[in-house]
């Protein structure tokens, strides 16, 4: 017998990790663009879910951006279907947006209508094709920003939203080369988006420009790096987060319109751990994420008083009162 293509074994064990804790019999919903990530993905997942009883949707997402995309998003479906998927799904959303704003606006109607159809056919995750490669682009972006340890810690591998469904990123660790040399193998026709060579866009930019130069400079490995920075990142996250929960709960209380933090608690507590509970509480009550300048600012209030009015913020205000820091909807 012919030995298994190399990166066809690698896809697949990546694949077969990633939905080693999901029950057997699961529905799952690949996200398929048509590109060599989603497509290997796709392929990988239906050979894997084959011996689990698993149920395997794709679902492509129209984002009516470019002119023939719907012919795109029927091509995607086309090849799911080949591939042996039990069901290929396509929808489309409206996204408005201008320059860089169009790839927030249309990752934000993307997710919300993948959110939608996985909970409508009960699925227990979504598998989305990000590669290596894309997790080294969002620490360079997050490093870039500037804001903090949380942006330089990429996309989880996995994690599970408020409804219990899963969202799996198996391909973390596969480079993105390593998916095309899947679909080559299997025969498999790759759409390349033409976004992802559109330079408005800062992903693209660091794709195309920077990382080329860090490698060309610095030596080859610097994807890897990144990606391992991110990791190590998210790992002291989880245990700092866990120690930030204990005390919040000790030292915040709800408010009329918003929520309020204890003043001698924040001052107690060193500058990480203060800055983390004013960003946590703010995202958690208003979904909204601070900027350091931002975060700084309303440390002021509890460090440096010296009767500062309230402190505008996206989507809430802070003002200090007595000897509490209170948070309130805009």
């Amino acid at each position: 017998m012919p030995s298994l293509n190399p990166a066809v074994a690698e896809v697949r064990l990546a694949v077969r990790s990633a939905l080693a804790d999901l029950p057997d019999g699961s529905t799952l919903i690949v996200a398929l663009s048509g590109g060599a990530d989603s497509l290997a993905l796709t392929a990988a997942t239906v050979f894997e879910a084959r011996a689990r009883n698993m149920k395997v949707l794709s679902l492509t997402v129209d984002h009516q951006l470019q002119e023939g995309s719907d012919r795109v998003a029927a091509t995607a479906a086309v090849s799911a279907e080949d591939i042996g998927v039990d069901d290929a799904l396509q929808t489309k959303v409206d996204v408005s947006g201008r320059g860089e704003g169009i790839e927030a606006a249309a990752r934000n109607a993307r997710y919300a209508a993948i959110r939608g159809i996985a909970r409508a056919e009960r699925a227990a995750a979504v598998l989305l094709g990000h590669t290596l490669d894309d997790q080294a682009e969002t620490v360079l972006l997050g490093l870039a920003r500037g804001s903090g340890a949380t942006s330089l810690q990429g996309m989880a591998p996995a994690r599970e939203d408020e409804g219990g469904l899963r969202w799996l990123r198996p391909l973390l660790s596969v480079r993105r080369e390593t998916t095309r040399a899947f679909c080559a193998a299997s025969e498999l026709e790759i759409w390349d988006d033409p976004h992802n060579a559109d330079d408005r866009f800062a992903r693209v930019r660091v794709r195309e420009r920077v990382l080329p130069v860090l490698e060309s400079e610095l030596g080859p490995g610097i994807a890897q790096a990144l990606a391992r920075t991110a990791e190590q990142l998210r790992e002291d996250a989880e245990a700092f987060d866990e120690m930030i929960h204990e005390t919040i709960e000790d030292i915040v209380e709800h408010a009329e319109a918003g929520i309020s933090v204890s003043v001698a608690a924040l001052a107690a507590n060193p500058a990480a751990l203060r800055n983390r509970i004013i960003r946590l509480v703010v995202d958690s009550e208003f979904g909204v994420s601070l900027t350091r300048a931002q975060t700084l600012e309303v440390a002021r209030l509890a460090t440096d008083w010296s009767g500062q009015g309230p402190i505008d913020l996206p989507g809430c205000t802070a003002a200090r009162r007595g000897g509490r820091i209170v948070f309130t909807a805009r």
